[in-house]
């Protein structure tokens, strides 16, 4: 007896039978059972997935002798004439070789007959994607009001080619694509009744090759069973697939988590040396990421399907979550650009590289401290300032001191002695520049203040306090201003915003005021924060608030948001609190337009402040500068 391949030999005879489709099964099932049959049906779905299969169960359905059920005897002769292929009254079709419109109108001359020997004259038509649009033209008449006796089975794989003439007179099932898992509990089953031994492993690879298709596993299974001389081994089925043993791959990402730059290049060299495909590879290395992410991220969900569960959880210890994300990205990126490479070997080690060479190097530190500890070039080559004490003497005079300030320590120089008396002057010590601090980064120094000195500062010659004296020097320089002509920096008068205390609100005190400049104590967020910043409290009673919002900003206002505020408001005052809001005018500011009109103020206050200072306008004198009031803004 000549050899039946498996495809064929163990095509399902009953829907029992079928692997997977659930979804299908159970609507054709109750169908059948209730006797609510529809007289076209449509079948989509990739190839090998039981399109035809399924197709022929439910035509031996129809004809069973027993009589129209979900479950056919099997024994009768319209089952056993199906099942063989030589029922005369299913009639299969294949649409890709019989596209013209003449093909169609000679099966449809036969419609009008009645069966020979089933109950049903049933229309099998493959592909039919593939006619002609006269021809589905002239099926349209006949698909929507065929005899009682005629049922139409269709079945594609591209059911957008379809017109939505004929879509919208089908019943449509769309059949998915089979999960390895199940095409390798199928394998199991066959293989064992076929009394061939397999590795558990080799049927993973076949399942996975298969990419969905019951039918291309079944065809793969009948190749890998002739390679290994009738038994399947993962070794073999490896070699027949070209697939990728996983333990280069595993060897990989421990040259990863080492760093190894010198073992990537060697596994690469092994791997040439097998004749492995480079595009093959980073597939797998893709795969094996996607293992180490699940295994990282939800360890429960982590399968053994290749028997390399234990493996896969050892080597996720070895590499962080971080790093197992940036390798993926760089893997799907590299395998998308390997075709560009002049040479896939290459591809492969300056992808292996370039993962190496940008890989994470853990928490980078801040740039204070990176920059802290080496000082740029700029710093390096200035020049060393010299001692003031090659400049004009200055002499302190002696006036009652300020109480000093904690943070004066870092302004006023610890090296200026105090005069013995008022009327002999004494030379101060050189005074060190304190505005800065060499040993840190720009943007840690202190903020430019003027130096406030206990003392005034006067030339050596000593002179009325009244009347400003001048002493010859060898160079100009830029005289400084006293003290009592120094100010504070502008921005420290400045008022702040609505200072919010940490008191919290009472509904008794609760005003339209305290809405408005403590708005920011009721910490609403995100759009409903700024939509309540646009109301106006119109009204207060103890169990209800009634707001005002004017129309150009009650654009994003629904009732979800009244709702919403509602219940801050009452869990704020802890009291039950009706909320409603009204499209109207709002006379008096808002929160909004208060901030608003606070910022506005400041920004006043500091462009005069800005205007007014001395130092600003000596510098400007002095350089002839020009101030661009207009660039001055609020950082806070």
């Amino acid at each position: 007896m000549s050899y039946q391949v498996l495809a064929r030999k163990w095509r399902p005879k009953t829907f029992r039978e079928m692997a997977g489709q659930n979804h299908v099964l159970k609507a054709l099932v109750n169908a059948l059972d209730h006797d609510r049959l529809h007289h076209a049906y449509l079948f989509t779905g990739t190839r090998g997935v039981g399109k035809t299969t399924i197709a022929r169960i439910l035509a031996k359905c129809l004809n069973c002798e027993v009589g129209v059920s979900s479950e056919p005897c099997g024994q009768c002769h319209a089952c056993v004439a199906i099942n063989e292929g030589r029922f005369v009254d299913l009639l299969e079709v294949d649409a890709a070789s019989r596209t013209k419109v003449e093909d169609t109108r000679e099966i449809l001359d036969n419609v009008q007959y009645t069966p020979s020997q089933g109950r049903y004259k049933v229309y099998l038509i493959d592909e039919v994607h593939m006619l002609s649009s006269s021809s589905f033209n002239a099926l349209l008449k006949t698909l929507e009001e065929p005899p009682a006796h005629v049922k139409f089975l269709l079945a594609t794989t591209d059911p957008q080619k379809l017109p939505a003439t004929i879509l919208s007179r089908c019943l449509q099932f769309n059949l998915k694509n089979l999960t390895a898992e199940r095409i390798v509990e199928y394998l199991k089953t066959i293989l064992e009744k076929e009394m061939v031994h397999y590795e558990e492993p080799s049927l993973w690879l076949l399942g996975r090759a298969a990419d969905g298709s019951m039918r291309d596993a079944l065809s793969l299974t009948d190749q890998a069973i002739a390679f290994g001389s009738g038994k399947l081994a993962e070794v073999d089925v490896r070699q027949m697939l070209g697939t990728i043993d996983h333990g280069s791959v595993y060897r990989l990402i421990e040259a990863f988590a080492a760093s190894d730059g010198a073992a990537l290049l060697a596994i690469v060299a092994d791997l040439a040396e097998m004749g492995a495909d480079f595009a093959g590879v980073v597939s797998e290395l893709l795969v094996v990421l996607h293992r180490l992410a699940v295994a990282q991220t939800v360890a429960e969900g982590l399968d053994n399907s290749l028997g390399d569960r234990q493996r896969i959880i050892d080597l996720a210890a070895t590499v962080t979550a971080e790093d197992v994300q940036f390798y993926y990205q760089m893997a799907l990126a590299g395998r998308r650009d390997m075709g560009l490479a002049p040479d896939p070997r290459a591809g492969l080690e300056m992808l292996l590289l370039r993962m190496l060479a940008f890989k994470p190097q853990g928490v980078i530190d801040g740039p204070r401290q990176k920059l802290a500890r080496a000082p740029s070039a700029a710093e390096a080559a200035a020049p060393v300032k010299k001692p003031l004490a090659n400049k004009p003497e200055l002499a302190v005079a002696s006036s009652p001191a300020p109480t000093p300030r904690a943070d004066d320590a870092a302004i006023v120089p610890a090296s200026v002695e105090e005069a013995p008396s008022p009327t002999q002057p004494t030379q101060a010590e050189p005074v060190a520049d304190t505005g800065r601090s060499d040993s840190l980064p720009p943007w840690e120094e202190q903020p430019a203040e003027p130096e406030l000195l206990s003392a005034a500062v006067t030339p050596a010659n000593p002179a009325p306090m009244n009347t400003p004296a001048e002493t010859p020097v060898a160079e100009p320089q830029i005289s400084q201003p006293a003290a009592s002509e120094i100010t504070a920096p502008a921005a420290a008068e400045t008022p702040p915003i609505a200072a919010v205390s940490a008191e919290k609100i009472s509904l008794a005190a609760f005003s339209e005021q305290i809405w408005r400049e403590q708005f920011e104590k009721f910490a609403l967020p995100g759009m409903l924060g700024s939509i309540a910043s646009h109301c106006q409290l119109l009204e207060k009673t103890d169990s209800s608030l009634t707001f005002n919002i004017d129309a150009a900003n009650a654009a994003l206002l629904n009732d979800r948001h009244i709702e919403r505020l509602g219940e801050m408001l009452s869990e704020y005052f802890a009291a039950k609190l009706q909320v409603s809001v009204h499209i109207a005018p709002t006379p008096t500011e808002t929160p909004a337009a208060y901030r608003q009109r606070c910022l506005d103020e400041r920004l006043v206050i500091a462009k005069d402040a800005l205007i007014a200072d001395p130092m600003v306008n000596k510098l400007i004198a002095e350089f002839d500068g020009v101030l661009d009031i207009e660039s001055v803004q609020l950082v806070s």
